[in-house]
């Protein structure tokens, strides 16, 4: 009989490494090693929720600068 070794479950990614990977995702830039990374570390959920948030801070963020460019 062969013993196997356990297979660990990789991490979950922390909360600042889910808003650059949004953040970056919203510029349109990335790296292969940092997206393959992320692939596996972020889930689907984290995902949604950091792109809805970042999501109405950039909606936010510039119904703001109109409000203060219009006067």
């Amino acid at each position: 009989m062969v013993a196997r070794e356990p297979v660990e479950s990789p991490r979950k990614a922390t909360p600042l490494q889910v808003a650059k990977a949004v953040a970056s995702a919203f510029i349109g830039i990335r790296r292969r090693a940092a997206h393959e990374r992320d692939v596996v570390t972020i889930t689907p959920l984290q995902a949604i929720i950091a792109g809805v948030i970042g999501a109405a801070v950039f909606v936010a963020s510039l119904v703001l600068l109109v409000r203060f460019v219009a006067g």
